[in-house]
């Protein structure tokens, strides 16, 4: 494996720009310092101005922007604004819990901003990946292949993004653009905190995992960055799972 001189890092992502949507915290935030440590520039994007100002006292070789992934306009002002873009990485999301996605009202918010709104960053930056023969990863996860009883809209759209990955794989390879996902298992982020501080709830998950841990965010990011490689140039359409095994247990 090759590592960049100047970096460190196995991979060497200089002279390329990134743009990752809910870059600001958790695994999102994991990938965008990564990319930064491979030498690339990099545009991250957070929900609100608060999230984004704190983000950016973590990182500052990233570039953090506020983006709501559900208002197109804003999406289409943002890409507007990048003048090349190597790199789409959708890893904004959301989940509620505690029954709330079993209302049609929230199921429809959860759809809206994990499944809809990948498809909108995808379809604003077609263009640039297009020009730059570039990537896209989307994040999807374990539930994109499992039902879920507690958060049945976060399951169905993570489902829907996997099967959009491999949709948009086929329908933009005559574009040169690479398009695939990386599939998360339990990882310790804030999103995870409830289930990580609950016994009753923490233990089952590390019982089948055959790892024996959670998994942490920048255990993702090696893989993410991984497909968006000349090494992966072959590789299009593939729902990567990054669980501990969990998915195979």
């Amino acid at each position: 494996m090759n590592f960049s001189k100047e970096t460190n890092m196995p991979f060497d992502f200089r002279s390329q720009t990134i743009l990752i949507s809910g870059g600001s915290s958790g695994i999102g935030f994991a990938i965008a310092s990564a990319f930064a440590d491979s030498g690339a520039d990099v545009i991250a994007t957070g929900l609100s101005d608060e999230v984004v100002r704190e983000a950016s006292s973590l990182d500052s070789r990233i570039s953090f922007r506020t983006l709501d992934v559900g208002d197109l306009s804003a999406i289409e002002q943002l890409v507007r604004e990048i003048k090349s873009l190597n790199v789409l990485v959708n890893c904004a999301g959301m989940l509620l819990r505690g029954g709330q996605e079993f209302e049609l009202e929230n199921f429809e918010r959860v759809l809206d901003v994990n499944l809809t709104g990948t498809m909108r960053l995808c379809s604003a930056c077609r263009p640039l990946l297009a020009t730059s023969q570039g990537c896209i990863v989307n994040i999807a996860s374990m539930l994109s292949f499992f039902g879920s009883g507690f958060v049945p809209a976060y399951s169905a759209s993570k489902g829907g993004v996997a099967q959009l990955t491999k949709s948009l794989a086929i329908a933009w390879a005559s574009d040169s653009i690479r398009v695939n996902a990386v599939a998360p298992g339990w990882i310790d982020t804030p999103m995870t905190q409830p289930l990580v501080q609950n016994t009753e709830r923490s233990h089952p998950i590390l019982d089948r995992t055959p790892m024996k841990r959670w998994g942490r965010p920048e255990e993702i990011a090696g893989p993410v960055l991984f497909l968006c490689t000349p090494s992966a140039a072959f590789v299009t359409g593939v729902i990567l799972p990054v669980d501990g095994g969990y998915s195979v247990a």
